[in-house]
């Protein structure tokens, strides 16, 4: 079975709907609905940028390869080290995908969801972590994202929404996540643990780190770290653009 094009842009396999800007890619109608954001964040005093966007197949299977073969530090729930050598293969996988999805399972690969941050609370020189300790109420991007909950629950966000808003037993709780919900919506309700695996056969499954483990158990491994997420609230989901 082939897969269609709207099949390789759920995957990160196909590129041609993205635009770049500031070396980050996204869809045309997120761009457009971030401006927006943007703008209004100005006027309360933020400066909200882009950390990450779109990420490709082969983007996110080089990060999810490096990090099992300890080329990356994994982190755990208090933001520290994971020494991955002490645990078991499926335990590895289990704390990884705390914070990393499985290539061809990443939101990052629609083009529609982005991770952000207050550049004006922190120096040019700062990196970014997107860590659990910055996003804290004490933490530089603390007050930006308060701000973003208010403005979402207000229905005023522009469409975007944060699908990671708590742990529900799978990924962490990603407040720097941001999805744009009238794109992203149809790539969320297309995707299935049978769409991933035609992906993995077709960029050939032994260059996947653990395979044999993710093949086994995938079924279960894609309710819990990948269906997992927060519905969009109505406001964002039926957000229209000015025309």
């Amino acid at each position: 079975m082939s897969l269609s094009v709207f099949q390789r842009q759920l995957l990160g396999l196909h590129e041609s709907a993205l635009q770049e800007r500031g070396g980050h890619r996204l869809q045309a109608p997120v761009w457009a609905a971030l401006q927006c954001l943007t703008d209004a964040a100005v006027e309360a005093g933020f400066r909200l940028e882009v950390a990450s966007a779109y990420r490709s197949y082969e983007r996110q299977l080089a990060i999810w390869n490096t990090k099992l073969a300890g080329g990356r530090p994994v982190l755990d729930d208090d933001d520290q080290v994971v020494d991955l050598a002490t645990l078991s293969e499926e335990e590895c996988i289990r704390c990884v995908l705390r914070f990393s999805a499985m290539p061809g399972a990443s939101r990052h690969h629609w083009g529609t969801d982005l991770d952000v941050f207050d550049a004006a609370a922190v120096g040019d020189d700062y990196r970014v972590q997107l860590s659990l300790a910055e996003v804290a109420a004490s933490g530089p991007f603390g007050p930006l994202h308060e701000w973003l909950d208010q403005r979402i629950a207000a229905g005023e966000s522009f469409g975007f929404y944060r699908p990671y808003d708590e742990d529900r037993g799978g990924v962490a709780a990603e407040r720097w996540h941001l999805s744009y919900a009238p794109l992203a919506m149809p790539y969320e309700q297309a995707s299935s643990a049978e769409v991933l695996r035609l992906a993995w056969l077709e960029s050939g499954l032994e260059n996947l780190a653990a395979r044999e483990v993710l093949d086994s158990q995938l079924e279960s491994l894609f309710e819990r770290f990948v269906m997992r997420v927060a519905e969009p609230p109505d406001n964002a989901l039926n957000y229209l653009p000015p025309a």
